[in-house]
């Protein structure tokens, strides 16, 4: 498994999958969630909500609508909007991520920076959560992981957690 780091927006990058760090009630208002919704299309939240009540641990998968990938996987870091997380739910949503896409046969997807915008998670805490879920994960079906993100302070700690000595 290839795990690569980009600066950019999770939207525009052409992978299977994007992971959609969901609420469980598959509301998608602000935030990454909000980004997805307004880039490919209200349709992906009518389909999220539809499955909805999601359990932090779980993840659906919806259609991408107008996005340049196939599928959106929503694992929930919190259950209301806006609510806040913690590092350990970051670390199930991420893990009820990849077990979704494994069980998909997803060979390539890409994770934000889970938790750290609207869950209000420290960057280096959730980069740390998502590389040891992925990490742990170890199955080598998923060929390839884009952690991208906006945000400088985000892609700075998944390079920290991944290259320590760099």
């Amino acid at each position: 498994m290839k795990i690569m780091v980009e600066q950019k927006s999770l939207v525009e990058i052409a992978v299977e999958a994007i992971v959609n760090p969901a609420n469980s009630e598959g509301v998608m208002g602000g935030g990454v969630a909000g980004a997805i919704k307004k880039f490919g299309g209200a349709a992906i939240e009518k389909e999220a909500m539809a499955q909805a009540p999601i359990a932090v641990g779980e993840a659906i998968l919806t259609k991408a609508g107008k996005l340049p990938c196939q599928w959106v996987i929503h694992a929930p870091t919190m259950k209301k909007p806006v609510s806040g997380t913690n590092p350990e739910k970051v670390f199930r949503a991420v893990t009820a991520a990849l077990e979704l896409a494994k069980k998909k046969q997803i060979k390539s997807l890409a994770f934000p920076g889970m938790g750290a915008g609207t869950g209000k998670v420290a960057p280096l805490e959730a980069a740390k959560a998502i590389i040891d879920a992925i990490l742990n994960f170890g199955d080598k079906k998923i060929e390839t992981i884009y952690l991208v993100d906006l945000n400088d302070k985000m892609v700075s700690a998944f390079r920290k957690v991944l290259e320590p000595g760099a």
